[in-house]
């Protein structure tokens, strides 16, 4: 006859292997020194003297930079209190873009402070007490630390005066330059309602040959591809926005079809050919004379330019967003002549 006893304590309730954690001294000062490593990584990338980190992805992607929100979102920290820290940098960087770093340097100095306070016996309790009175103090202050008040936000220098501390933090030296471009871009897609704006709509595109000097805001969409086909330049453009194959199509359901001779076979095809042709007049018959597509045919290709049609290849479907964003056009999901309203305009 056997007995069962089983094990006391919480080690007893958890799978073998699992560590527990318990009293000030085991888990609240883990927790710290964790919060205290992450701190530890990314206090040597702030300003525009901080050293760069080379990170490499789960994917095998390699990152050499000092931006802290990258460095950040590519180590995939998952201890619980470090956690933390990366949900605030996160909040801080949709909020206003810059000072991710110095929210996990700043609250894990804090923390440090509050792990000198706890080896002195002061409870957890206490101690949160002291920082939320801290914060108030802090926040009463605030206000006459200002050193540079926005007056319109529409103004292009004071945007890009209040712009040229964030910058020169990532590109040093190149704040006068790149501050009032920045303020450009953002100005000329501010939304009547401030709170609705999103970085989204200011896209950066490197075109290799020229110095960063050479930089410009191009108010619409651009892409760095050239154009499919001979027309080359389209002014008072008319935009028809595909997001399928622009090319012969095919029948949605498998089918066999017999040919005897080699006259049914060029009949066939001719036919097939006609059929794009028409609808390809029929497109250009609403006043189109810019189509952008995914994919062109060749011999949907050879249709467009018979009929003087610009071609704009563009796989990606977030370029085809802002494009069509840009010209007030209505992506078609289908080869169909669009209407009025679905086609866009560019000058």
């Amino acid at each position: 006859m056997m007995g069962y006893g089983p094990q006391a304590g919480m080690s007893g309730l958890l799978k073998e292997g699992t560590k527990q954690l318990s009293g000030v001294e085991e888990a609240v000062l883990r927790n710290i020194d964790a919060c205290k490593q992450l701190k530890t990584i990314l206090c040597t990338s702030i300003g525009p003297n901080g050293m760069n980190k080379m990170v490499k992805s789960h994917m095998g992607k390699m990152f050499v930079t000092s931006d802290a929100a990258t460095i950040v979102r590519e180590l995939e920290i998952v201890h619980p209190a470090a956690k933390l820290l990366v949900t605030a940098s996160d909040s801080q960087e949709q909020e206003c873009g810059d000072a991710t770093a110095l929210v996990i340097v700043l609250a894990g100095e804090l923390l440090e402070k509050a792990e000198d306070l706890l080896r002195l016996g002061l409870h957890t309790s206490d101690i949160i007490q002291g920082y939320e009175k801290a914060g108030l103090e802090a926040n009463r202050m605030l206000p006459n630390l200002v050193s540079y008040e926005l007056g319109d936000m529409k103004n292009v220098s004071e945007v890009s005066h209040a712009l040229t501390s964030c910058i020169a933090s990532k590109m040093h030296g190149l704040e006068d330059v790149i501050a009032p471009l920045v303020a450009d871009a953002c100005i000329s897609i501010l939304p009547a309602n401030i709170n609705t704006f999103s970085v989204e709509n200011v896209r950066v595109t490197k075109i290799p040959g020229a110095s960063v000097s050479d930089s410009m805001v191009i108010k619409g969409a651009v892409l760095t591809s050239n154009t499919q086909g001979v027309v080359k330049h389209v002014r008072d453009a008319k935009v028809a926005i595909y997001t399928c194959d622009f090319e012969m199509g095919q029948a949605e359901t498998k089918g066999t079809v017999l040919l005897t001779s080699a006259q049914e076979l060029l009949d066939y095809n001719k036919g097939e050919e006609r059929n794009l042709e028409q609808k390809v007049k029929d497109i250009v018959d609403k006043g189109v004379n810019v189509v952008v597509s995914t994919k062109f045919g060749e011999v949907a290709a050879h249709f467009l330019d018979k009929y003087n049609v610009m071609m704009v290849k563009c796989p990606s479907k977030h370029e085809m967003r802002r494009i069509a964003r840009s010209t007030k056009a209505i992506a078609l999901p289908k080869l169909q002549p669009p209407t009025i309203d679905e086609i866009g305009k560019c000058d």
